[in-house]
């Protein structure tokens, strides 16, 4: 399963001494056209059952996290809580709304961190409106928490038929660019979630 490669790659990277700022890494993965990453953020007093509880928390993304615009759970006998699975739709400043269905579920403890990971839906998504937002041609992505500290790694791409040429390269290249910034603004975005 996709997932779980991607989380292995991920913890490939995870640095085995603590974490004082903030750690970042990229890397290329064959056949993807943006970098994966992880970053990790010293976070003084974060409660890693706190970070995961929000996680979880699928229908208080947008009112919380940077970037979402609307994120919901789908109702689906196929998952036992606390999987979830759920719809999000993410704005990207000056590119446009991107939109896919997940699964989200709870891996649990991992090299002293407690792990959540998620995979995208690919027949639901393709199934979604090319009209009301881009979709994801893939999403893997996972958080990872321990006692003062929260992690979020990312590996994803637009579906190419869903956008311009100029779109696609900013949705890429300029994805890889500005992925430090997104992924802390993320973490942190969690963390300060959970701490209220």
């Amino acid at each position: 399963m996709e997932p779980d490669r991607f989380v292995d790659r991920v913890f490939k990277r995870v640095p085995d001494g603590p974490v004082s700022d903030f750690f970042f890494e990229h890397w290329s993965h064959e056949g993807k056209p943006t970098e994966e990453g992880i970053g990790i953020l010293a976070v003084p007093g974060a409660d890693p059952e706190r970070v995961l509880a929000c996680v979880f928390d699928v229908d208080h993304y947008a009112e919380n996290i940077p970037h979402v615009d609307e994120c919901r759970a789908i109702a689906d006998p196929s998952y036992d809580p606390p999987t979830v699975r759920f719809y999000q739709r993410i704005r990207i400043p000056l590119i446009g709304k991107v939109h896919h269905e997940l699964v989200l579920e709870r891996l649990g403890s991992l090299r002293g961190y407690e792990v959540a990971c998620w995979h995208m839906l690919a027949r639901e998504t393709e199934a979604l409106s090319s009209r009301a937002a881009i979709r994801s041609h893939y999403s893997d992505g996972v958080w990872i928490a321990a006692a003062g500290v929260v992690g979020y790694g990312l590996s994803s791409a637009p579906r190419r038929e869903d956008t311009g040429f100029l779109k696609w390269k900013a949705l890429t290249v300029g994805a890889d660019a500005a992925a430090p910034r997104v992924i802390r603004d993320n973490i942190e975005g969690m963390a300060g979630w959970a701490a209220r």
